[in-house]
């Protein structure tokens, strides 16, 4: 998939109008996409072609570098109309931050460039063990003028429609030594039909069937160093990486949440009030109005929580020290726990509020809870509410790493 022209967006007003709009398309054909496995190639053209991937593009290479109060909603609302599709450009953004604290003034010019253009960057980071999770047996070797990366990477969401793809790699010295956790990382930004690059839509999750996270084989790639990015140095100082990695998490969360309740009562409208209620409509059942306030509450608290990490998140990158990265990672991890139980809890209760015939195969509404429960496996909330009892406690600041 190659990049097409994209529109230039000019404010934050238009970027929400435009995501809300692709927001309603894209949500008339989710229910099929995902009961057909069918990927959305037209979808992920349209949003190129949008200017939505370039809006945090820095004022000094041409963008207008939309604060994560605008980039938040756009991720929710695109992700309330296809939380598959809200979740392609997670990592597009998140590597685009990379490159704006780590990258070379060239660098930067040439893929904030390419982005205004319409180009889609695609992740490849994970990996299958038995190694641990933060270890990377992907590798770029020094090679001439260059490297070669070589390794394997799997959940690489979206690098079917990617015109580059993002590979984080330990950097080796050429010797045998296995990569571990302290090894340093890059990431290298490798053209998607760039030779020995090989992607195979192997994704076989029972929710975000969509997103096209395949596996990614790298086989002795070709790398220019100016393509090739420091990764662990983000680390060594104060940042909002992490926690703005982890916002747009939340936001597809929550996007997910918004839709589920808005289906449910789409489904409440249809179906019929139980007998012993005496009324004749379900949104007088009694029971079913409790149900529906207790629902929205959760839902609404969430996405409430999603803004106000936002906010803290810019707060902390206009004023940038150890206590106001810690607190923008506290506020995210809250939101981020509100936000995986809002979106369980609203893809479950929707049934409860549309009943019997909400169950339909036909209707395909199990999607939303698969969705949420595939989602939310991504970074557990177990670690999150740690790390957020220790810092109302006693003040500890969270690590520095991507998931918090």
């Amino acid at each position: 998939m190659t990049a097409t022209s994209a529109t230039r967006i000019g404010s934050a007003k238009d970027a929400l109008i435009e995501a809300a709009r692709l927001s309603a398309v894209f949500a008339e054909g989710a229910g099929a996409r995902d009961a057909d496995r069918r990927l959305p190639h037209d979808e992920i053209r349209a949003l190129k072609e949008s200017g939505l991937l370039a809006i945090t593009v820095p004022v000094a290479h041409g963008g207008i570098d939309m604060p994560s109060t605008v980039l938040a909603e756009v991720i929710r609302l695109l992700s309330h109309g296809d939380s598959s599709i809200g979740q392609i450009p997670h990592s597009h953004f998140t590597f685009l931050e990379a490159l704006r604290l780590q990258g070379t003034e060239s660098q930067r010019a040439f893929f904030y460039g390419l982005v205004l253009d319409g180009a889609l960057f695609a992740n490849a980071q994970a990996e299958r063990g038995p190694h641990p999770t933060d270890v990377d047996t992907t590798t770029l070797r020094p090679a001439g003028d260059g490297y070669v990366l070589s390794g394997r990477k799997f959940y690489s969401t979206g690098a079917l429609f990617a015109d580059w793809i993002l590979v984080r790699a330990s950097l080796s010295d050429g010797s045998v030594t296995v990569p571990t956790a302290s090894t340093p990382k890059a990431v290298a930004f490798v053209p998607r039909d760039a030779a020995g690059v090989t992607i195979v839509d192997d994704w076989d999750g029972m929710g975000q069937r969509t997103t096209a996270s395949g596996t990614v084989t790298l086989d002795d790639v070709q790398v220019p160093a100016e393509h090739v990015v420091p990764f662990t140095a983000i680390f060594t100082e104060p940042t909002v990486y992490g926690s703005r990695a982890q916002l747009l998490h939340t936001a597809i969360d929550v996007g997910i949440a918004t839709a589920a309740l808005d289906e449910g009562v789409r489904q409440a409208a249809r179906a019929r009030p139980h007998f012993e209620s005496k009324v004749a409509s379900v949104a007088d059942d009694p029971t079913v109005v409790q149900a529906a306030g207790e629902l929205a509450v959760t839902v609404r608290s969430a996405q409430a929580l999603l803004a106000e990490a936002a906010r803290q998140v810019d707060a902390a990158r206009a004023d940038l020290t150890d206590e106001t990265a810690a607190a923008a990672s506290i506020a995210v991890a809250v939101a981020k726990v509100a936000a995986v139980r809002a979106s369980l809890d609203a893809s479950s209760a929707l049934f409860e509020l549309g009943g019997t015939r909400s169950a339909s195969a036909g209707g395909n509404l199990s999607r939303y809870w698969r969705d949420a429960r595939t989602h939310t496996l991504h970074d557990s909330t177990r670690w999150k509410l740690r790390h957020i009892g220790r810092y109302t406690l006693s003040g500890t600041k969270p690590p520095r790493h991507s998931q918090i």
